[in-house]
């Protein structure tokens, strides 16, 4: 491959980098809405860490995919590619989530928002893999 192909490749793949800025980004506004419900619920409302972590996590899915969809991924596929896939992804991390929470609460007695900040950046890292590699990738 001559220097200007190699150029050319370099610059038409994708910036992994500048994907992942913009993917925790996304995850940054469904970490705050998720952290929102998260603290009204448990604070506001009496519930339990544990129910109010999942429903901030299904909250948090919901705004993520929208985000990715139209602004993360530049080349993608539809919405009947892409929505099962990305819940599917979404439904693993809210299982691990939901284990790294009861875990660090109730095993390991942490304060419920450091919990939920450490099982935050566990799912984040999972969730960009699988999602750069999977639900957005395209058809196969």
């Amino acid at each position: 491959m001559t220097k200007t192909l190699q150029v050319a490749a370099v610059e038409e793949s994708p910036n992994v980098w500048r994907v992942f800025l913009r993917f925790a980004s996304a995850g940054a506004v469904g970490t705050t809405a998720h952290y929102l419900l998260l603290v009204t619920l448990v604070s506001g409302l009496g519930a339990s860490a544990f129910g109010a972590s999942v429903a901030g996590s299904l909250l948090g899915a919901l705004v993520n995919y929208l985000i990715n969809y139209f602004w993360v991924f530049a080349t993608r596929p539809g919405h009947r590619h892409a929505l099962p896939r990305f819940f599917a992804v979404a439904a693993v991390g809210l299982g691990v989530n939901a284990l790294a929470m009861y875990l660090l609460v109730s095993v390991a007695a942490l304060h419920y928002l450091l919990a939920q900040v450490l099982a935050t950046l566990l799912v984040l890292g999972m969730g960009f893999l699988l999602n750069a590699n999977w639900t957005f990738r395209g058809k196969p």
